[in-house]
């Protein structure tokens, strides 16, 4: 019986109210649409219990199944809902229990990942067609069917199989055994555990990875992996705060930080998911890690908008809040995390194309002795006087006439000869690469000791490119330099401040540690410098050049877990005129609108730096607690800062010849920090002497993790002044002052940098004046061009030029090597930022073109901006870079920096680093139009062809180099001037391009690689440098203080630059010359193996006959020759890495066409010709007229054919080994065992014919052991008497470098001077160039003016061309 019972209430109205069958003792209840509203349908059933569990499955049964159509129609509605550009998503627990197809976000994928590529059941198939698309696979296999074809047959079918059977199988092994692991991967991150709410626990249950589905709530705690992208929607900081570190994403170890989203008033303190009722809208999944579009669709229908800022990214770890909640809106392959992961990247190689060429050459090769064979039978069949008796006729009595039969005997032709293919080359090759990585990530001296790092390779198929480079493309910061941010001057009010008592310090820290040091720490130590000081100027004698290759000792020693906290950029020892000048202002009772005061606060607030305390640890599961038992030591050293602070306060520098008492001072503090450092871990600050109450000690504690160098630096050179950042929320940020007055500021926005408006600001509210302050800092001509009012309309006359004394200072500090910064702010009413905001808010909340206008409206606030002052921060270069550079270029390697500094920091650098020499030629190209630029180029391709046509200079290199802007470098890479500026920048040395971006980066290694069709290599460090990274042939990313990006983005990744020099120079080397060598090797053994069998088919009538057993052929490339040039291409060595590494010229042999073209590729073919013909017809000639059967014959020819191969290889081996030995001499052994046994055993195996006991009766016979050594020394007369007569008459310098090799180092090291010099080499040296002094500008040093053509032609083209000291400043 049924009863129809109306639902009373609007149950509907809160969503669809699906099937629910509740039991309550015997009855049922179905709730279901009727026209007035639910309807509770209720069923009686009958007390027998089998009964109602039977009627309960069947109505299960009906509720849960489904129509095919139905199924097609959610599948199309799902493509569509995942293509969408914007989606709605909704949260589950209003639809919790539901059955799938009743859930709102039921299109999306759920959180379990799969990255295996097969299944068990369709592996097979599956593999076998992965593998099918090697071309040389379908022709082997395809060849192996056409064996099983009678009238065109060659041997036994099923043996034909057995070759690209074992191929497909070993292949097929190594693809299993990968996909396991994937699987054994995924298996355990789906089943990593996780908090999901549960609406009907009304908590948090854990649950599985795999489980997580778009609409959940998640909540995490400390130290766990976030499963999917979350927006943060509430955390355990009143303050709406979490902290997450990115390692596992970008390799960025500093923290982020992370906030709710603001104007959701969620039950705070107590978050209840079930109190979300609004909608999320956001963009579509893509893989860009630093950009989302999401905004929130309250009931109300206001929009709250979201960003980055609010998105908790899957892989990312939480740190330092105690848990967080958030929504799913991407999980699964949809999250960013899994669309980064694409894999291996696959790059063909140079040499894998030259290789298709010369394979495809050998197809037509063998069709060509196809041909010959199919012609010879024709023509044998018609000398026939009649029909042999050995031709079977078919079934009905009838021969194939000639030339059908020799139709059919151009396929026979083909199985029989298919060998000149080299089947097993392209695994071999593979292999070969294997082990040459092995050798290059295993190499002691690519390895990093400080950041225990070690090389790496990302793309297993490009290692031989590594010897071809012609071309090298480089970003400056983090990859020719330290990327360590110190900060040395700076400008204010257009005063400047040298910070002296500072470079003191620094050149304290760059001197080398005592030998006791050196004793108890075995960490390797350069040279010792003898040093001096200069009163006035703090210039150290015989300091390396700016970007010293000398690294911080205390950098060394001190291992850290945030980013840019060396002490080496931490440290900063205050001017003491600046500190007068602060006390000052602070003294006077408009303090707080003073512009000093100013300068340091937005110094200290301007950024994104992110405070925590030293003391709360990250709990990392793989980082032990530091040890805090050194307090003694640093109260020890903090008493002997005061009172170096005190000295420096008081004592005046004097002579410029005598070392002053405050330069001991500071000496012997900075020593003392060193040794404290080295021995204990641990760093102070030099603060500067008190000004009223001293700041609490809690702010020594404080720790900065800042996402750039940049914005470390300054917040520490603020807090060398008094100026401490205490905490920084979104909401708020704190400041200590000197006076030890700690003032909160309200956050009301920040305007973040981007790469169009080269600037940052932040908009507080100050908390005495109450006014509305906007911070901005950025580069020099971001800021200049949109100063309004200065400060100097309010000062003296003689004050007013503040601009022209600022850029004055930033030009000096750029010709110092310096980067530059520009400080400045503006008031802000409140009228105008009510206005603002409201734009601000409706770009927050766009989803289209929202970079775009969140841009328009910084652009919009950033105007009539008043200027503070400038800074200037030096970036150090790494170790040997200048050493590494002079390699570079000497082995024939074009190389170009890229960087998006301004012209005069990068000059500077191109000196310090040998980018440019002091007897370059130096051309320096700027202009604001393109009818200049055009005559630019045009005068200056004139001059330098005119210049290299020069008799005088016809057989010497043209040291010319050439430095262009950003904005000339877009207008030459037009296409009406690319050709031309192409042209000139390879008749360049080097090239130095300033103020370029990131897209202009990638243009010109593409332009470069496509217009002169040579290798190149881009190196770089940071997220900017990844397009030109991928541009490239071969990319190396720096694993760098800047994340990972560029390593993740890169074929190939380092630690340091200066291990480019090892990676090029011999393992680049190295790797060209084996793989090629044994490629040639692999052509010239199959050809001459083959060609024993195609001689032999005009003494049988070209019938495609063998003299060979088949299994013998078959196991004579499988292994009886397989293993020697595996072992050549992995292990040989031309020449030592000690003599490539003294000689770079050595590795111009593998540039251009290098040693395998067109020339030795055919050489070795005619060879192998001439070696078949000495291997077959000398033991046919001594056989002649004999009665020996076919295998009789051709048991010696496969012998002498193996002793050739193989002595062929030990002539063209250049470094023997125990493992040389091992393997050659095992491959004999193995053969004749092999051989032995399968004559002793086979009785039957290839009937009618018989090799039983054949080689056993060949071996007893001297005739046969006379035949194999003449055989093979005619064959190998040739090319070792070439070897001879090249190595002795016409050495190569590579044969030369092998007898350098031999002698003892001290007479080589003197036979490559003169060598190299004899050839036009010149040895490396040292850089030349000092530091630039850290003089006062005050008496500014003199810097000779370039040759400028500006004065002739106008404003807007400047080319200088200067020989001697181009822009460098004169030292003291």
């Amino acid at each position: 019986m049924q009863t129809h019972l109306p639902l009373q209430g609007g149950g509907l109205k809160e969503g669809v109210l699906s099937f629910a069958l509740i039991q309550a003792s015997h009855t049922h209840r179905r709730v279901t649409a009727g026209k007035n509203g639910p309807v509770v349908s209720v069923f009686d059933f009958p007390k027998d219990e089998k009964l109602v569990s039977k009627r309960k499955r069947n109505l299960k049964t009906a509720m849960t199944w489904r129509s095919p159509l139905a199924l097609v129609r959610d599948a199309l509605r799902g493509q569509r809902a995942r293509e969408k550009e914007l989606r709605n998503l909704v949260s589950n627990l209003p639809y919790e229990g539901l059955e799938k197809r009743k859930q709102p976000n039921r299109f999306f994928p759920s959180n379990a990942i799969k990255t295996t590529k097969y299944t068990p059941l369709f592996f097979i198939p599956m593999n076998l067609f992965e593998q099918f698309h090697r071309l040389a696979n379908i022709y082997f296999v395809g060849l192996a069917i056409l064996n099983f074809i009678p009238v065109v047959n060659a041997f036994q079918p099923e043996v034909a199989l057995i070759p690209i059977c074992v191929i497909l199988f070993l292949t097929a092994l190594k693809d299993a055994w990968e996909d396991f692991r994937r699987y054994q991967s995924d298996r355990k991150l789906n089943n990593t555990p996780c908090y999901i709410y549960s609406r009907k626990e009304k908590q948090f249950l854990e649950r599985r990875w795999k489980d997580v589905r778009v609409g959940d709530f998640v909540r995490v705690v400390c130290n766990e992996i976030v499963p999917a992208d979350l927006l943060l929607l509430h955390t355990a900081d009143p303050k709406g705060v979490c902290h997450i570190e990115t390692s596992n994403l970008d390799g960025e170890t500093n923290l982020k930080q992370r906030r709710v989203v603001s104007g959701l008033c969620i039950s705070i303190p107590d978050f209840e998911p079930e109190s979300f009722n609004s909608i999320v809208v956001c963009e579509k999944p893509n893989n860009n890690l630093n950009h989302f579009k999401c905004y929130v669709e309250k009931p109300d229908k206001e929009k709250v908008g979201a960003g980055i800022e609010s998105l908790l990214l899957r892989g990312c770890t939480v740190r330092n809040t105690d848990h967080a909640v958030g929504f799913v809106v991407y999980a699964g392959h949809e999250t960013k995390s899994m669309l980064n992961n694409g894999g291996p990247r696959y790059k063909r190689s140079k040499l894998e194309r030259k290789l298709n060429i010369d394979v495809f050459f050998c197809v037509i090769l063998l069709f060509t002795m196809c041909f010959i064979g199919a012609l010879g039978h024709f023509v044998w069949l018609l000398a026939r006087p009649g029909v042999p008796p050995y031709l079977v006729p078919d079934t009905n009595g009838h021969l194939d006439s000639p030339s059908l039969a020799s139709f059919y005997m151009f396929f026979t032709m083909i199985i029989l000869l298919q060998i000149l293919i080299p089947i097993s080359l392209y695994v071999s090759i593979e292999l070969v690469k294997i082990g040459q990585i092995f050798f290059i990530t295993n190499d002691s001296d690519l390895y990093d000791e400080e950041t225990d790092s070690r090389m790496q390779c990302k793309a297993l198929n490009i290692t031989e490119d590594l010897g071809q480079i012609e071309y090298i493309f480089s970003d400056k910061t983090g990859t020719l330099t330290e990327n360590k941010m110190v900060f040395r001057r700076c400008s204010i009010m257009g005063a400047e401040y040298p910070h002296k008592e500072n470079a003191i310090r620094l050149a304290v820290l760059d001197e080398p540690e005592s030998e006791e040091e050196v004793i108890f720490d075995q960490s390797p130590r350069p040279r010792q410098m003898s040093w001096s000081l200069d009163a006035e100027d703090a210039n150290p004698v015989g300091k390396p050049p700016r970007g010293s290759q000398r690294r911080s000792s205390v950098a060394v020693h001190t291992q850290t877990d945030v980013a840019f906290s060396s002490p080496l950029e931490t440290e900063v020892i205050p001017d003491k005129r600046l500190l007068q000048q602060i006390s000052r202002a602070e003294s006077c009772s408009s303090r707080k609108t003073d512009p000093y005061l100013d300068f340091f606060l937005a110094l200290a607030i301007c950024n994104t730096v992110v405070v925590s305390m030293a003391t709360a640890q990250r709990r990392r599961t793989s980082v032990s607690p530091r040890s805090s038992q050194i307090s003694g030591s640093v109260d020890t050293l903090s008493n002997l800062v005061k009172k170096a602070g005190n000295l420096l306060s008081s004592c005046q520098l004097t002579s410029k010849r005598n070392r002053s008492l405050s330069e001991e001072a500071v000496i012997q503090c900075v020593k003392m920090e060193k040794t404290v450092d080295t021995n204990r871990h641990q760093t102070c600050s030099l603060h500067p002497p008190s000004q009223g109450a001293r700041p609490s000690a809690a702010s020594d504690d404080l720790c900065y993790e800042a996402e750039s160098p940049d914005e470390a630096a300054l917040v520490h050179a603020a807090r060398a002044y008094g100026f401490t950042l205490l905490a920084r929320s979104p909401d708020s940020v704190t400041v200590r002052l000197p006076s030890g007055e700690d003032l909160e500021f309200e956050l009301l926005d920040t305007l973040t940098f981007d790469s169009n408006r080269k600037r940052m600001s932040v908009l507080v509210r100050h908390p005495i004046t109450r006014e509305l302050v906007l911070y901005t800092k950025g580069a020099d001509y971001a800021i200049m061009e949109l100063l309004g009012t200065p400060y100097a309309e309010h000062l003296r006359g003689g004050q007013k030029n503040i601009a022209a004394d600022t850029q004055y200072h930033l030009d000096c500090y750029a010709k110092d090597g310096l980067r530059t910064l520009c400080i400045s702010k503006k008031v802000v009413t409140d009228k105008v930022y009510e206005s603002w905001l409201v734009d601000r808010k409706k770009a927050l909340a766009a989803i289209d073109n929202r970079e775009e206008l969140l841009m328009n409206t910084a652009v919009q606030l950033e105007t009539n901006l008043t200027l503070l002052g400038a800074t200037g921060i030096e970036d150090r270069l790494q170790e040997s870079v200048p050493d590494t550079i002079v390699a570079l270029r000497e082995a024939g390697i074009h190389v170009w920096v890229l960087t998006g500094d301004k012209p005069e920091t990068a000059v500077n650098i191109g000196y310090a680093c040998r980018l440019l020499e002091e007897e370059d030629l130096v051309i320096n190209m700027s202009s604001k139009n393109k009818v200049t630029c055009t005559s630019i180029l045009d005068c200056t391709l004139e001059e330098v062809r005119r210049h290299m046509a020069d008799p005088r200079n016809v057989d010497t290199t043209p040291n010319i180099s050439l430095v262009i802007d950003g904005e000339t470098l877009t207008m030459a890479l037009s296409p009406d001037l690319q050709n031309r500026f192409v042209d000139l920048a390879k008749r360049c040395r080097s090239v130095l391009c300033c103020r370029v971006t990131p897209l202009q980066k990638s243009s010109v290694v593409k332009v470069v690689r496509e217009k002169l069709k040579v290798m190149t290599l881009a190196v770089g460090d940071g997220a900017n440098d990844v397009n030109m990274i991928q541009a490239a042939d071969v990319g190396i990313g720096i694993s760098g203080q800047e994340g990972m990006q560029a390593v993740m983005a890169s074929d190939f990744a380092l630690s340091r630059f200066k291990h480019l020099k090892k990676l090029l120079l011999v393992h680049g080397h190295w790797c060209y010359t084996r793989l090629a060598n044994m490629i040639i090797y692999f052509f010239y053994k199959n050809v001459a193996y083959v060609n024993l069998l195609f001689w032999y088919q005009f003494f049988c009538g070209f019938t495609g006959t063998t003299m060979i057993d088949y299994w013998l052929m078959i196991f004579f490339n499988l292994f009886f020759t397989s293993a020697p040039p595996i072992m050549f291409g992995i292990m040989d060595k031309d020449v030592s890495a000690e003599m490539l590494l003294g000689v770079p010229e050595l590795y111009r042999t593998g540039q251009g066409k290098g040693e395998y073209n067109f020339l030795t590729f055919w050489i070795s073919i005619l060879d192998a010709f001439y070696q078949s013909l000495v291997c077959f017809f000398i033991p046919y000639l001594a056989y002649q007229d004999s009665d020996i059967d076919i295998f009789t014959f051709g048991t010696p020819l496969n012998t002498i054919s193996l002793f050739t191969i193989l002595l062929h290889l030990s002539i063209e081996i250049k470094s023997w080994t125990i493992v040389h030995w091992i393997i050659m001499l095992g491959s004999v052994a193995l053969y004749f065992i092999v051989t032995l046994a399968y004559s002793a055993i086979c009785v039957t195996c290839n009937p009618p014919s018989n090799p039983y006991w054949i080689f056993q009766s060949q071996m007893a016979d001297p005739m046969f052991y006379l035949i194999c050594i003449i055989s093979t020394v005619v064959a190998l007369l040739p090319r070792y008497t070439f070897h001879v007569l090249r190595n002795s008459v016409a050495p190569s310098p590579l044969i030369q470098a092998k007898h350098l090799d031999r002698m003892d180092p001290t007479t080589r090291d003197q036979w490559i001077q003169e060598w190299r010099s004899f050839r036009g080499g010149r040895p490396v040296r040292r850089s030349k160039l000092d530091t630039p002094s850290s003089s006062t500008l005050e008496a500014p040093d003199y810097y000779p003016e370039p040759l400028s053509v500006s004065d002739a032609m106008g404003d807007d083209l400047t080319l200088n061309a200067v020989t001697v000291n181009f822009q460098r400043p004169v030292q003291t």
